[in-house]
Parts: C-alpha cells; sequence; structure tokens
C-alpha cells in the first residue's frame, strides 16, 4: 500500500514538472527573451501577463500549488535518495544527482525570484524592464541569476527524459538513449534563452 502510494505520488510529482509547471518555465523565459528586443517589447508581454483575466486565481492554481508541491516532495526524495556514485560512475547515476542538487538550488532561486519580484508587484512595485535591470546592477546578482536560470533549465530538461521513463513513453535502453540527446539539446537551447534575456538587461 505505501509502495503504491509512493509510486502515485513520484509520477504526480513527474507530471507537475513538465505540466504545468515546465510550461510555465517555457512561457516565462520566451517572455523573458523579449527584452533582447529591447525595453519597450519586454514591458509589453509583461503588462500582457499582468492584466490577463483572472492572473491570481489562474497563478495559484496553475503555478504556485503545482510548485509547492512538486518542491516538497522533490525535497523528500532529494534526502532519501541513495545516490551510487561511489560505486557506480555510470551516467544516469551522475544526471540522477545532478537533478537532485539542481532541483535545491532551482528552489532556492525561485523563491528568491518571487520575493524580489512577485511580492514587491504585490507591495506596488512595477515589474518591467527597470525592475530586472536594476537588480542586475549588481554583478553578483547577474552570476546569481545565471545560475539560477542554468539550475532549472538542467533540471527541467533532465526531468523530461525521468517523465518520459517514468510514464512508459521511453521504455527501450535505445528510446532511453535518443531520449538522453533530445533532452540535452533542449537543455541547450532554452538555457541559451534565458542567460541571452539575462544579459539583455544589464
Amino acid at each position: 500500500m505505501a509502495q503504491n502510494r509512493e509510486f502515485r505520488n513520484r509520477r504526480l510529482h513527474s507530471l507537475l514538472g513538465v505540466i504545468p509547471i515546465g510550461l510555465f518555465l517555457l512561457e516565462h523565459l520566451i517572455t523573458n527573451y523579449m527584452a533582447t528586443k529591447g525595453p519597450d517589447s519586454f514591458n509589453s508581454a509583461a503588462a500582457f501577463l499582468e492584466n490577463l483575466p483572472f492572473r491570481v486565481v489562474l497563478e495559484t492554481v496553475l503555478i504556485f500549488l503545482p510548485l509547492i508541491y512538486h518542491a516538497v516532495y522533490g525535497i523528500y526524495i532529494a534526502f532519501t535518495a541513495k545516490n551510487n556514485l561511489g560505486r557506480f560512475s555510470f551516467f544516469r547515476n551522475w544526471m540522477y544527482m545532478l537533478q537532485r542538487l539542481t532541483g535545491i538550488i532551482t528552489l532556492i532561486f525561485i523563491v528568491w525570484h518571487i520575493w524580489s519580484t512577485r511580492i514587491q508587484a504585490a507591495m506596488g512595485a512595477e515589474v518591467d524592464f527597470n525592475m530586472m535591470s536594476d537588480i542586475l546592477s549588481n554583478p553578483f546578482m547577474v552570476v546569481f541569476y545565471i545560475v539560477g536560470i542554468i539550475s532549472t533549465t538542467f533540471h527541467f530538461s533532465n526531468g523530461l527524459w525521468s517523465f518520459a521513463v517514468s510514464w512508459g513513453i521511453t521504455v527501450s535502453p535505445k528510446s532511453q538513449r535518443v531520449s538522453t540527446y533530445v533532452t540535452l539539446v533542449i537543455f541547450v537551447l532554452i538555457s541559451y534563452v534565458g542567460v541571452r534575456a539575462i544579459l539583455a538587461f544589464v
């Protein structure tokens, strides 16, 4: 019974990491990438999202609640997992370890990002190009954001590989090998989008 519950929890954790959290990540990266086209383009994209009908309800149901579950259960997995790096230095064991590590880094980054943007917006600040430019005027914050973005994109991309396995999409060793290459390409592409967007604010 306990094993069945853990199996269901892990599958839900995996699913939420892709839908809706992963989809929101991609949308967020694309919105931020508008900064490469100038302040007006970014401000227009940000304003569109800010003015969505029922925005608070949508953010709560589709982003914050799934994110809280994914983060809390992810912490449980990270601190109860048994890594085999000391015995088996296989590629997948390293990726498993990095998935847990980037999960913790990503959580720290997301909490800070929410505090410095969403919470500040709730207190009356305007989420626009100038806000992000002010945050990234500090070189430490530039490094922090780049590390956070790369950690987040790796966690998502590698999580896609785990998602495909746990949901029975990639069963054979060959399909899992192909999935590894596909997810690595996804990691490189969305990391470029994320980092390029950060540098546009500097």
